[in-house]
């Protein structure tokens, strides 16, 4: 599922004789998901296990990072470069909270650490504004990956997901997700549990936003978290089930910890199959043209 233009099934057909295999590929929702769109795929087979309403577009919340932090690390930056948090950085649109005030500094890895693992948005957006060209430049360099990714459905006007005109869809994401899963600082810093960071005599601890890693029964490789109110609740991650690479994308999830509790319904779904049913899995499907 790992290619420039990463490959998945067509956003509205299931296989042909799909219907007769050992995990059938649901076009409808099996699990009564809280989701209001959805996409299982074991990213071995690259087929879709599980759809509901996964080419509908919708805003994706802080699921923007993932983008935001691919151009970023793209652009072969120094890592170990100092940037200073301005109040250029403040959200004045939904004014979210942030520990990090104009004034403190930090390097771009450890930016990169607090955008991906707790969502940091003034960390996203001062990242973003140091990108070679400035923000306008990190916001184009978004759409230009995005289009080279596949994801046609997707689209980008800021770098923290703040903005509900980050819009995409779940098939997309899921793409988004199969291309981060390269990048070692985001497989890293997406599944830290949690980190101190020491700015201006003060002692922050950060948590990591997902809750699965706090012992969901995922084995995960790269996650990410989301949410504003145009958006819901939003969650996106690779994790290994049964030593095989299964992608979940869970979008505009209403009521707090329901997309976590989604999250282990699939789990629990998938633990019913056997190695062998898994091992049975329909052949790939054609990619997207």
């Amino acid at each position: 599922m790992v290619t420039a233009h990463a490959s998945l099934p067509p956003h509205a057909q299931a296989a042909p004789g799909a219907e007769s295999g050992v995990i059938r590929l649901w076009r409808r929702d099996p699990l009564l998901l809280h989701a209001a769109s959805a996409i299982v795929v074991d990213a071995g087979t690259q087929r879709v296990l599980l759809r509901k309403n996964a080419d509908v577009v919708r805003p994706i919340a802080s699921l923007t990072k993932l983008m935001t932090a691919m151009v970023v690390l793209d652009a072969h930056q120094r890592m170990d470069r100092e940037i200073s948090i301005t109040r250029a950085d403040i959200d004045t649109l939904k004014w979210s909270e942030s520990r990090l005030r104009p004034g403190m500094r930090f390097t771009r890895a450890r930016l990169l650490q607090l955008a991906l693992m707790s969502s940091e948005n003034r960390a996203a957006h001062a990242l973003a504004r140091h990108y070679p060209g400035g923000l306008a430049a990190c916001v184009a360099a978004m759409n230009r990956k995005a289009r080279m990714l596949g994801m046609l459905h997707t689209h980008y006007v800021d770098p923290t997901g703040l903005w509900p005109g980050n819009r995409s869809d779940a098939h997309d994401i899921a793409l988004l997700v199969a291309a981060a899963t390269h990048y070692a600082a985001i497989r890293s810093d997406t599944t830290h549990v949690g980190t101190v960071v020491h700015a201006d005599g003060e002692r922050l601890v950060y948590r990591n936003s997902d809750h699965l890693l706090y012992g969901g029964g995922w084995h995960m490789v790269v996650s990410k978290t989301g949410f504003i109110n145009e958006a819901g609740h939003c969650l996106a991650f690779d994790a290994r089930m049964r030593g095989r690479p299964v992608i979940v994308v869970l979008l505009d999830t209403w009521g707090a910890y329901n997309d976590f509790v989604d999250a282990m319904q699939i789990r629990d779904w998938l633990r019913e199959q056997s190695p062998e049913q898994w091992a049975r899995l329909p052949e790939r499907a054609p990619p997207l043209n």
